[in-house]
């Protein structure tokens, strides 16, 4: 395939993909918090224990930013930090239990949505979604680290 046709199907797909995020993340954190703190808490969710770098790299923050958001985020008792016995100088942060079930609230509302828009799909196009994921995952978003 040229590989010029294939980035302008990436470009439409991660256009599409966003899109579709915000479709079905849409009033899906709590009052409580800001936009950006819901960022914060939806990576750590998929991604903890992150450290703080790893935050402001991925939120396209800086650090002085992300420290702030992440000492709010600690004050509501959404996030905690905490070292390594093999580094006591590198800090980790991971959701607390309040944070946690915070954002499991909000990934069953969000699976909820998606489940909705896959409900008429058939199971060949299910089999196919899940393996096209899995593709996607392992050769275009995996972190190459």
């Amino acid at each position: 395939m040229d590989k010029r046709v294939l980035f302008q199907k990436f470009v439409a797909f991660t256009t599409a993909v966003h899109e579709v995020t915000n479709e079905i993340t849409t009033d899906v954190k709590s009052d409580t918090i800001t936009p950006v703190q819901y960022h914060i808490l939806e990576y750590l969710a998929v991604s903890q224990p992150v450290t703080l770098s790893q935050i402001s790299d991925c939120q396209h923050m800086s650090m002085p930013n992300t420290s702030r958001e992440l000492r709010k985020l600690s004050e509501k008792n959404l996030c905690e930090k905490f070292a390594v016995p093999e580094d006591r100088r590198k800090q980790y942060i991971r959701l607390s239990q309040e944070g946690q079930a915070m954002m499991n609230q909000a990934f069953h509302h969000i699976e909820t949505r998606f489940l909705q828009r896959i409900q008429d799909t058939s199971e060949e196009d299910l089999e196919q979604i899940g393996l096209a994921l899995d593709v996607l995952h392992s050769k275009v978003f995996h972190s190459g680290k």
